[in-house]
């Protein structure tokens, strides 16, 4: 199974782009999604973007992505 987490993408060179994945930003590879511009949310996995997403699945995800890591967070602190 793969695991990807959504990011929008804040800046793009030629083979590469800049994106913010839950307020941290990375640079990624584009060669997947080719038609990608700047403002986009794509899917990151490996250090790649994947796919182009809407803006709504990238919002319910990263919601999601938090649930985890606070519940995760919450366990370590016990």
């Amino acid at each position: 199974m793969c695991v990807g987490v959504p990011g929008k993408v804040v800046d793009i060179f030629e083979y590469s782009a800049v994106v913010d994945v839950m307020g941290s930003q990375t640079t990624v590879g584009i060669i997947f999604v080719p038609e990608v511009q700047l403002g986009d949310y794509v899917v990151v996995h490996a250090g790649q973007a994947m796919s182009i997403v809407d803006e709504e699945y990238a919002r319910i995800s990263v919601e999601e992505w938090r649930k985890l890591i606070d519940a995760r967070n919450s366990e370590t602190v016990e």
